[in-house]
């Protein structure tokens, strides 16, 4: 089994930056990847970035230049550095890892963004 935590997210004005953490735990050595999804009201949840194990990544291509998905491997974090936010980027956001053939969710972190 994997655990995933991941940190508060926040209100940020147009423009603005945050980062996202996500610490995982439990069976971490079976995770093929992990990655950021986001859901805003009435939508489904959609894949924003990911990474794999061996650091490659791709991401939406709404986020492309603007956000940037990293890890580190010594503290089991992954981390969405997320600059340049927009409105349209406000939703819950969730940090997924793939392992067993299965997905694994974060509880999701509310990201606002609003003047």
């Amino acid at each position: 089994q994997v655990q995933l935590v991941e940190s508060r997210g926040g209100l940020v004005q147009p423009g603005g930056s945050l980062r996202l953490s996500c610490a995982a735990s439990g069976r971490i050595s079976s995770i093929n990847a992990m990655g950021w999804y986001r859901q805003a009201p009435g939508k489904q949840r959609d894949l924003v970035a990911r990474i794999t194990t061996s650091g490659s990544t791709n991401y939406a291509d709404s986020v492309k230049g603007r956000f940037t998905i990293s890890r580190d491997n010594a503290k089991n974090t992954v981390y969405l550095q997320m600059n340049s936010l927009k409105p349209e980027d406000t939703a819950v956001y969730y940090c997924n890892a793939f392992a067993f053939m299965r997905n694994y969710w974060g509880q999701g972190t509310q990201v606002t963004v609003s003047s």
